[in-house]
């Protein structure tokens, strides 16, 4: 996915990608390297402004186009994407920042010229000059550091201090005292220069006042995150083709396993860059500490990572990606730039995770008034549940969102269990009334929600195939909690690759013998039912011979084996089925329908934000933080870049959501986020385990361990339930890119 997510959106990015090809391909920009280090303008300049493109996000009152800044971030990407060169990003930054003065004559004069086309240039350097009032103005002097589009501006934005405090000035390069020395930049598409200004005389008049540095300094890194993402996007695109075509050994790369799961992680680091860029482009409207959160987020997931990933994408080219020939070089040198243009990352980790110590990222969708009837006996619903309570414990665990009582009935009989399901069963909830939901709970934070736990995968399949007093012996008492559920899938031989299962289900009078042996089954010792797949046809295809059962787990022939994992604990069972009767009513579907009905199960996907990063992983971390025992430097940056990457995750559903209220088509949000999860615990449980040392050496956290060792011995369940990162992997790669199969 790019930044857009509108069609008008899209349309505009398709508009710049058009003009780049048109008026810009790399092949012909080569020959004008160093025509742009010498600041000259690309010949194709002023159709471009005509097109508007550079002034997306000024007001229509000075010439601009009245878009948002989200819509700038889908140029830049774009330009970014195609290699257009010039002073594009520069001469946008500059414009957004100008956007921040109070509506002074200065300030309108300066945004009617750069939507007139003058391009333009941002120093960042707040410390490069200094301003000392004179009659008429002030005296400019000092000496910036490399900025990228000085060469070719027309007009310059400036911060200069002046008896402590910052001034933003409006520098003509063109006037006497002001001096621009070429530099030999990173990036060969857009000039490089440094500004040194000696007895500059700045008029009174081209002060623009109500800038916040801070704010500035946001936009900058959002629409560079926007910059970065095109990069990044173009890599994917690159390899993915190349792998498909590129051949060795007789076969495409693409089949080889080691490349496949490469390329999928730079597509999952993509997404969540582009996540990030939107993000900060958006936030621009919200607090300032908003803001700032989701600009150092963008800094740490789009901007500084986004050399190391060219670097990737180079490797899986080999050394034809490290020819001066090959394009890939070119977007390794834009990266590398736009990392260095917002200063070191590890500024953005230490800073965000000084803010986040008290605040996090909101990335809730306003919904405003929308579906008003429908929030209103939702929230009638739940205010009377917060009157109720529940007094009994789950039957797979002392839980609170397990619980069963009075509380969990009402929301059960209400449908807001599983609203999504349909009637009866739930309300047949769209994806902006799941929304709505989501926000009602979130209100009233004393409510538990309930959770189906493992039925929650198991139920649409009785939903959509069981008979009706079927579905009405199990649906009911699993929703109020009074039954529990087990999944029997997994086998010795047969893992994640469920069409290689043995367990055989043989046809008897009245029903079905099973014979087999199951393992990873998480709570089967406490389940009442399980799903479980069986053969039925020995002889049939793989995929097509299987059986999807519900099995009684206290029927005569199961013999239920706890495995202890390293915890000590046992949560997992291998179960072993002899001669185990299941009568036919309990087959769901056709004796072949198993394998269509158990993907079904799987893909089961509700529409709710905290579904991606639904616990904070990182609250010892800041724990760490607050009570200044350790290098507290450290531990800020570790929290701060811990906290980007969830934000990361939640800003892509968040982005999902969106599309799905659009009436799009569900994407790969769901697949990519699985990925991304498994890398931020590994990251977040690695770093907070450094940190903590040596609490490690126990485990008990009431004898002076670290309560994180617990939970970190847990970790594989998370990490590999539900399909191994490797399989996610596989699937990114082969259904999501298209990549051959080995």
């Amino acid at each position: 996915m790019t930044i857009g997510l509108t069609p008008e959106q899209d349309q505009l990015a398709a508009a710049v990608t058009d003009f780049a090809e048109r008026h810009a391909p790399i092949e012909k920009t080569r020959h004008t390297f160093d025509s742009l280090a010498a600041g000259e303008l690309p010949a194709w300049w002023d159709e471009f402004v005509a097109n508007g493109f550079h002034a997306v996000h000024l007001p229509e009152r000075v010439g601009g186009q009245g878009g948002t800044l989200t819509d700038t971030a889908c140029v830049i990407e774009a330009a970014a994407t195609a290699m257009l060169p010039g002073p594009v990003l520069p001469t946008i930054i500059a414009g957004a920042v100008a956007l921040l003065a109070d509506d002074t004559a200065a300030a309108q004069a300066l945004l009617v010229r750069l939507a007139d086309g003058a391009p333009a240039a941002l120093i960042t350097d707040r410390d490069g000059l200094r301003a000392t009032p004179a009659d008429t103005g002030w005296t400019l002097s000092g000496t910036t550091a490399a900025t990228p589009g000085l060469c070719a501006a027309q007009v310059i934005l400036a911060p200069a201090r002046s008896a402590g405090r910052t001034l933003w000035l409006i520098i003509d390069p063109a006037a006497p005292g002001a001096q621009i020395t070429p530099l030999r930049g990173t990036d060969k598409t857009v000039d490089v220069g440094a500004l040194r200004l000696d007895g500059h005389h700045c008029a009174a008049d081209r002060l623009l006042t109500g800038i916040d540095d801070e704010r500035a300094r946001c936009l900058a890194v959002a629409l560079t995150a926007g910059a970065a993402s095109g990069v990044i996007r173009w890599c994917v695109r690159a390899v993915t083709e190349h792998l498909r075509t590129r051949e060795q050994f007789g076969r495409p790369i693409g089949s080889f396993q080691a490349l496949q799961h490469q390329a999928a992680m730079l597509l999952v680091n993509s997404e969540l860059a582009t996540a990030a860029a939107w993000d900060a482009a958006r936030s621009a409207a919200e607090s300032l500490t908003q803001n700032r959160i989701a600009a150092a987020s963008a800094a740490l997931m789009a901007v500084g990572p986004a050399p190391d990933l060219v670097l990737d994408s180079l490797t899986m080219f080999g050394a034809i990606g490290y020819t001066w020939e090959h394009d890939l070089h070119l977007y390794w040198r834009k990266a590398t730039s736009l990392a260095a243009s917002i200063g070191p990352a590890s500024r953005y980790g230490y800073e965000l995770g000084e803010l986040t110590r008290t605040e996090s990222r909101d990335v809730a969708v306003d919904l405003g008034d929308l579906e008003a009837g429908f929030r209103a006996t939702v929230a009638g619903v739940l205010d009377e549940a917060a009157t109720l309570r529940n007094e009994r414990p789950g039957r797979q665990g002392d839980y609170e969102n397990l619980a069963t009582g009075p509380q969990r009935t009402l929301l059960a009989d209400a449908g807001l269990i599983a609203p999504h399901w349909p009637r009866p069963w739930g309300v047949d909830a769209t994806a902006l009334q799941q929304l709505i939901i989501d926000e009602e709970f979130a209100r009233r934070p004393q409510l538990v929600r309930p959770s189906l736990g493992i039925a929650e995968w198991i139920m649409p399949s009785l939903i959509s195939s069981a008979p009706e007093h079927v579905a009405q012996r199990f649906i009911p008492p699993t929703q109020r909690g009074e039954l529990g559920w087990c999944q029997l899938f997994s086998e010795p031989g047969a893992g994640s690759d469920l069409a290689a299962l043995t367990t055989r289900a043989t046809k008897v009078d009245g029903g079905w013998r099973i014979n087999g042996h199951k393992i990873w089954t998480s709570s089967a010792h406490t389940a009442d039912f399980g799903a479980l797949l069986a053969r039925t046809d020995p002889d049939a295809a793989k995929h097509r011979g299987i059986g999807y059962f519900i099995v009684d787990m206290r029927s005569d022939g199961i013999d239920i084996q706890p495995i202890r994992q390293a915890t000590g604990e046992a949560h997992f069972n291998e179960v072993f089925l002899t001669d185990v009767f299941v009568p036919d009513e309990l087959l769901l579907g056709g004796p072949t329908d198993g394998w269509n009905l158990a993907i079904a199960t799987m893909a089961q996907e509700r529409v709710a934000i905290s579904g991606y990063v639904n616990f904070d992983r990182a609250r010892i971390l800041r724990a760490l933080a607050d009570d200044g025992s350790q290098d507290q430097v450290r531990v800020r940056s570790a929290l701060g870049e811990a906290d980007a990457y969830a934000t990361a995750i939640k800003v892509l559903a968040v982005r999902e959501v969106l599309r799905l209220l659009d009436g799009q088509a569900p994407g790969p949000a769901s697949s990519i986020a699985k990925v991304a999860m498994n890398v931020m615990l590994r990251r977040t449980f690695a770093a907070t385990l450094d940190l903590s040392a040596p609490a490690g050496l126990l485990e008990d956290a009431g004898q002076g361990g670290a309560p994180l060792v617990e939970q970190y011995f847990h970790l594989p369940a998370e990490l590999i339930g539900g399909g191994t990162r490797e399989i996610q992997l596989n699937i990114i790669a082969q259904m999501i890119l298209g990549l051959p199969r080995a």
